[in-house]
């Protein structure tokens, strides 16, 4: 049998990111603003640990990163935007609308080893990366063993 190694805040991630997608889906129902199709959505996001870091990519396809904010506040890392709905053509002229539009906020809950003041974010092909560095404490350190050959 293999050992596994737990990674508690993962198991939390997912709980939290199916509980905001069952939600959002319930009541943006009964809560449909109406303009063919513009409702809330959901980015999807990855978040996974390195070495130094904690990785956190959300998908925003479609998305001008100016209309993007990404803030960290009391351990917590907020992702808040909109994705715009820009009438190209006449509205009475679509036969679908299948992409969802609107504002849409996510947060995540930041392990205590990352280091809030070292962030580096960059938005490629619709995708924004959020590299969180770890404190220098939190970082594996490797003891060298005398008389070890």
């Amino acid at each position: 049998m293999a050992i596994v190694r737990w990674e508690p805040f993962r198991d939390l991630v997912t709980a939290q990111d199916r509980l905001n997608r069952v939600f959002n889906e319930t009541f943006s129902r009964f809560f449909d603003e109406g303009e063919g199709g513009l409702q809330g959505w959901s980015p999807a996001v990855d978040i996974f640990e390195t070495d130094n870091s904690v990785v956190v990519k959300a998908e925003m396809p479609g998305v001008d990163p100016k209309d993007i904010e990404a803030r960290i506040q009391d351990g917590t890392l907020y992702l808040k935007g909109e994705r715009k709905f820009k009438n190209e053509v006449k509205k009475e002229n679509y036969h679908l609308v299948e992409r969802s539009y609107g504002s849409f906020t996510r947060s995540f809950i930041l392990p205590t080893s990352v280091d809030s003041d070292n962030v580096k974010a960059e938005y490629k092909d619709g995708v924004l990366t959020l590299t969180l560095r770890k404190k220098e404490e939190a970082k594996p350190k490797i003891i060298k063993i005398s008389g070890a050959e």
